[in-house]
């Protein structure tokens, strides 16, 4: 029998291409504009804040159950807490879900440009990814469900989708549930959902109340301005919540995020004034990006994804690095298989024209000195 030098992994673990975050930084900048990670310019709520400042006993263990937390989230949204499990980011949840109901030999979809946590996860349980194919950087619901074998045992959805800002009707969704073999869990990663004004868009909450196999997760990270803290939760059927919760870290929430969670999700005034400035921005930064002639694919989140011309000198490769020599930090995104695009966050006033007129400047062949 053979032994290595030195531990190693199991079968597939170092295959696994790490996530790597947008850049935050600008070597030789005075002022950066970070636009990389779908931030609020709105920043968190001032009572949220305020409640982590009054944290106190730090000395204790949190409450392994998060029982005010998931009871502050139901009283919002009518829901039965002990069916919402919360964690350290909706990342962590998706994880935990794949650990759940994945293992060797199992199969989980998911889309074309979907977010890379996904694959992650799928690998990470044992799994195997596989990719369904985007119509227009749109999810198409019949590619996944040509997609589905018998050792498919996750589906996952992110609706509104990162990194296109694109997003798919509930009657979509609603067709997509209803092709699944009903052993297989659909994940309805509802990241963005608090941005989105359609009158066809829902986040799926209905479809958790009335399903066995649906899960629906959210975060704190986007339009509650908390993504330090690492805030997600997820509400299931009782039978996919116990699951969760039997493989969970005991503590995997902490007492100042918990507080500060209870008192954003309770403000709701402060989340209208980020809906409402990320509506006024959004299309305004659509309408000006647009007009410069670089392709802005239509999004109802808070970020766009701007495509540029395979030319030299005016390739995403190349905005980026303009942008960056002026402050201005946008999203690469190669790594979802598409290199001819940037990912912008909606800013702040000041960063949105900044950005439109760096990219005027850049489609003119200015210089970034």
């Amino acid at each position: 029998m053979s032994m290595s030098a030195r531990p190693e992994p199991r079968p597939g673990v170092m295959k696994i291409d790490a996530y790597v975050p947008g850049k935050s930084a600008a070597a030789g900048v005075a002022k950066v504009h970070k636009l990389s990670s779908n931030e609020t310019p709105l920043g968190p709520s001032p009572k949220a804040v305020e409640a982590v400042r009054n944290t106190d006993h730090l000395e204790l263990y949190p409450d392994g159950s998060a029982t005010r937390l998931r009871e502050a989230i139901a009283a919002k949204y009518g829901l039965d807490p002990s069916r919402i499990v919360c964690g350290a980011g909706s990342d962590e949840l998706l994880s935990l879900i794949a650990y759940a109901y994945v293992g060797p030999g199992d199969e989980g979809i998911f889309s074309q440009h979907g977010f890379l946590v996904y694959r992650i996860a799928i690998l990470a349980a044992g799994g195997t990814p596989v990719v369904a194919e985007e119509k227009n950087h749109r999810t198409d619901v019949d590619a996944i469900l040509a997609k589905v074998t018998e050792r498919t045992k996750i589906v996952f959805l992110a609706n509104p989708n990162n990194p296109t800002g694109t997003y798919i009707p509930f009657d979509e969704v609603k067709r997509l549930h209803a092709g699944l073999p009903s052993h297989v869990v659909l994940v309805l990663d509802a990241a963005y959902a608090e941005y989105v004004r359609r009158n066809d868009y829902e986040a799926g909450l209905e479809l958790v109340a009335t399903a066995e196999n649906v899960v629906m997760t959210r975060t704190f990270s986007k339009i509650y301005g908390l993504a330090s803290l690492r805030i997600g939760w997820m509400v299931a059927p009782a039978h996919i919540a116990e699951a969760v919760n039997r493989i969970r870290g005991p503590f995997n929430m902490n007492g100042p995020a918990m507080a500060a969670g209870i008192a954003a999700v309770q403000d709701e005034a402060h989340v209208a004034k980020a809906v409402e400035h990320n509506e006024q921005w959004l299309e305004w930064l659509t309408k000006e990006i647009g007009s410069l002639g670089l392709t802005v694919t239509p999004s109802v989140a808070n970020f766009l994804m701007i495509t540029f011309p395979d030319e030299p000198g005016r390739t995403a490769k190349d905005a980026d690095a303009f942008l960056s020599g002026r402050g201005l930090i946008l999203r690469r995104i190669d790594a979802y298989g598409l290199p001819h695009a940037l990912r912008l966050t909606v800013g702040g006033e000041e960063a949105n024209r900044l950005v439109v007129e760096a990219l005027r400047d850049f489609m003119k062949g200015g210089s970034d000195a």
